[in-house]
């Protein structure tokens, strides 16, 4: 498997060498990373990215950041949740897979928390253990980051009180009342070490932004072309102000329904 791995990135980077009028036997030349090197030397500390599962969480709010936080060089993502496992999204259709409990994870360097519908967000936050997981890691996070109503859940945790934060357009109103956050209507709001994101696909804008800090801003804009994020939507009803009260029932209804 690992070769048939390397084979693939071997011909994507000949395909893109191409362009240059570089061969694939150039690409297959290619010169060793830092962390194939045999020379003795110490590789470079990891950085330990994990995102957070449970029951009923979007698909998209982790899927989305981990398209671009995985690919991050010198990154290593991993999914955690109260038990190893298939975990359901807020669909119960799809199903990802936790790879490390809570338990299994002290320490990382960046945290990612989802977001869900009422069924999921309520329920995690109702969650002791959840909750505790959530606050001991933010101690010593280098990024604290949410996405949707995953700052619900950092909000929950205490740790917005009194400052800047987005989440999805229906639950600005309750996280400002309920755990104190200043609610900013941007796609993304970064204060101090801690980033939020609005809803659902604002995730990747988020991851994006995550990547120029933990990287630097080349590296973001590369990793923007990989995965080809270059959204030119049909309808400009993507944001509450612009679609209008009837569109605004209409779409919590709609997720309602596929929740059901």
């Amino acid at each position: 498997m690992a070769e048939l791995d390397q084979g693939r990135r071997a011909i994507l980077r000949a395909a893109v060498a191409g362009g240059a009028g570089v061969g694939l036997g150039a690409a297959l030349a290619a010169p060793a990373t830092a962390g194939d090197r045999d020379d003795g030397s110490r590789p470079e500390r990891r950085l330990r990215i994990a995102i957070l599962l449970y029951d009923g969480f979007t698909a998209l709010d982790v899927v989305g950041p981990y398209e671009v936080l995985c690919r991050v060089p010198n990154a290593s993502v991993v999914t955690v949740a109260k038990r190893t496992g298939p975990v359901r999204t807020d669909t119960q259709v799809l199903a990802l897979t936790a790879d490390r409990s809570l338990r299994q994870v002290p320490e990382v360097d960046v945290l990612v928390v989802p977001g869900a519908g009422d069924r999921g967000v309520l329920a995690a936050m109702a969650d002791a253990e959840t909750m505790d997981w959530i606050r001991r890691i933010h101690r010593r996070t280098t990024w604290t980051t949410s996405v949707c109503t995953g700052a619900l859940l950092l909000g929950a945790a205490g740790l917005l009180r009194g400052l800047p934060a987005t989440t999805y357009w229906a639950s600005r109103g309750y996280l400002e009342s309920q755990f104190g956050a200043v609610v900013v209507p941007e796609r993304v709001v970064q204060t101090g070490k801690i980033i939020t994101a609005a809803g659902v696909s604002a995730g990747i804008d988020m991851a994006l932004r995550l990547a120029a800090r933990l990287a630097d801003e080349r590296v973001a804009q590369a990793l923007q072309l990989a995965v080809e994020y270059d959204p030119q939507p049909p309808y400009d009803t993507g944001n509450p102000e612009q679609a209008g009260p009837e569109l605004q029932q209409l779409a919590l209804k709609l997720l309602a329904d596929a929740a059901r």
